[in-house]
């Protein structure tokens, strides 16, 4: 039994029998949503930003290499929001089969975090953004993780609540509804993704990420999974021809503000705030990637000019710098057979790279050495800190 408490137009709160109260958001979209000025000029520009951002990706020296370097970045970032600690370089040490020095269960649940989305893209070519997709990939997301005793791609079951470690519910900063209310609500949100409308197709997908942050349907990963939604829906719609557009450095370095404007749909039913929040973060993360993409692209060319510098010429020399764009972190062993030469020929060539410290040798051993492509990691790795 609940009795209604307050209301506004996000949604109502209703008081539970045990004291406290929980929010029941109404279904999307919102109505009198106020598209005024500023809002109409940072939709604009977000759509600007997103169309060069797809633009410059079409000149890389490899567009998909540099998506799939991007995508750890968004993992490592959006895990940072969650409380883990793992950097890049932890991550790329773990793929390379090395021992990584930091906590292992931190890594896996980046490495998680880019299995969910590779498996989301994937499936994205072939599949609505369904229930069922996001069940797959949020079960991907947590298991085997911290999260794997909390119901991995199943809807919650019983109430959760978002606080301070160690609280309970009535001393909570925000309770979603009560379970009983999840699949309906899924539902009504898998209606609003579906059905085709005259929304602007960034307006919706903030709306789509707020509602399912506030339902929170999941007993863990809900941050997660709201962030991987963002780039699932653009990817899906046809605003990106490749994923690559990630909001978790922007949601990172302004976590207060984020959690604030979103309390504030629900408390003061404030949509329009949000999403001039969200429209700047598109507009920021967007020409970010876009300067990103740009010194990669610089990077490529200085690497060619170097080569000639140093009289390291020769086709092998310049497919190994294609190489290293998807190795960042490699052997002579497998640069032999990336190229196709012998291991003495590899092993001659790589002390070259390192001699013009492209390359860095990263296990001080004498044998069964690992060379890490040191200026390509420290352009995608920048604000990984934060």
């Amino acid at each position: 039994m609940v009795n209604k408490t307050k209301d506004n137009r996000a949604g109502i709160f209703v008081l539970q029998n045990a004291g406290y109260e929980s929010f029941i958001p109404n279904p999307l979209p919102p109505k009198d949503l106020v598209i005024d000025d500023e809002l109409q000029l940072l939709l604009s520009k977000a759509d600007g930003a997103l169309a060069r951002l797809d633009g410059v990706t079409q000149v890389l020296p490899n567009p998909d290499l540099f998506v799939a370097m991007y995508i750890k970045k968004e993992a490592l970032l959006s895990s940072r929001i969650e409380g883990t600690q793992a950097s890049l370089k932890g991550v790329l040490e773990f793929e390379a089969k090395l021992e990584p020095k930091e906590n292992i269960n931190d890594i896996r649940e980046v490495i998680n975090y880019i299995k969910a989305m590779h498996h989301g893209i994937d499936n994205l070519v072939s599949d609505n953004l369904s229930p069922d997709l996001i069940n797959d990939i949020h079960k991907i997301l947590i298991e085997g993780t911290r999260g794997t005793n909390k119901l991995p791609g199943k809807l919650r079951d019983f109430q959760n609540w978002i606080g301070i470690g160690g609280g309970t519910v009535h001393d909570a900063v925000y309770v979603p509804p009560p379970p009983e209310y999840v699949e309906e609500l899924m539902s009504e949100l898998e209606d609003f993704i579906q059905t085709p409308d005259n929304i602007p197709s960034l307006i919706k997908i903030a709306l789509i990420h707020s509602q399912f942050e506030t339902i929170h349907p999941y007993l863990d990963g809900n941050g997660r999974m709201g962030r991987l939604l963002i780039t699932f829906y653009l990817y899906w719609k046809g605003l990106l021809s490749r994923p690559l557009l990630y909001l978790s450095f922007y949601l990172k370095k302004n976590r207060n503000l984020y959690y604030e404007t979103l309390n504030d749909i629900r408390i003061k039913g404030d949509w329009e705030q949000w999403l001039k929040f969200f429209l700047k973060g598109v507009i920021e993360v967007s020409n970010d990637s876009i300067d990103t993409a740009k010194r990669i692209i610089e990077l490529k060319q200085n690497l060619i000019e170097k080569l000639l510098e140093n009289n390291v010429g020769g086709i092998h020399a310049v497919k190994l710098i294609d190489i290293l764009f998807d190795h960042p972190v490699i052997t002579v062993t497998e640069i032999s057979e990336l190229i196709g030469i012998s291991r003495q020929a590899a092993n001659k060539l790589t002390s070259k790279f390192e001699e013009m410290n492209i390359l860095t040798e990263i296990t001080g051993k004498k044998r069964y050495k690992k060379y890490t492509f040191v200026d390509f990691v420290r352009i995608i790795e920048k604000g990984t800190q934060i």
